[in-house]
């Protein structure tokens, strides 16, 4: 939520959400669940959010963003 670098926590849980989702279909439930939660959150910094892959060094094929089109 507040930016900088992220937590070993946060980027492991990057990992593991790369892992688990191998298929396009995998992806896309992943992106309906992952943009679900952050609705549920108005305080995330989406810019912050949408840097975590690249910050953790972790290519994950699903965008961060509540506004995500999960269907593409």
């Amino acid at each position: 939520m507040g930016g900088g670098n992220p937590a070993a926590a946060c980027c492991d849980g990057l990992k593991n959400l790369k892992a688990i989702t191998p298929t396009t279909a995998d992806r896309r439930a992943a992106c309906d669940c992952v943009k679900a939660a952050a609705a549920r959150y108005p305080n995330i910094k989406e810019d912050a959010a949408s840097s975590l892959p690249t910050k953790c060094g972790v290519q994950i094929g699903i965008p961060i963003s509540k506004t995500t089109n999960c269907a593409k």
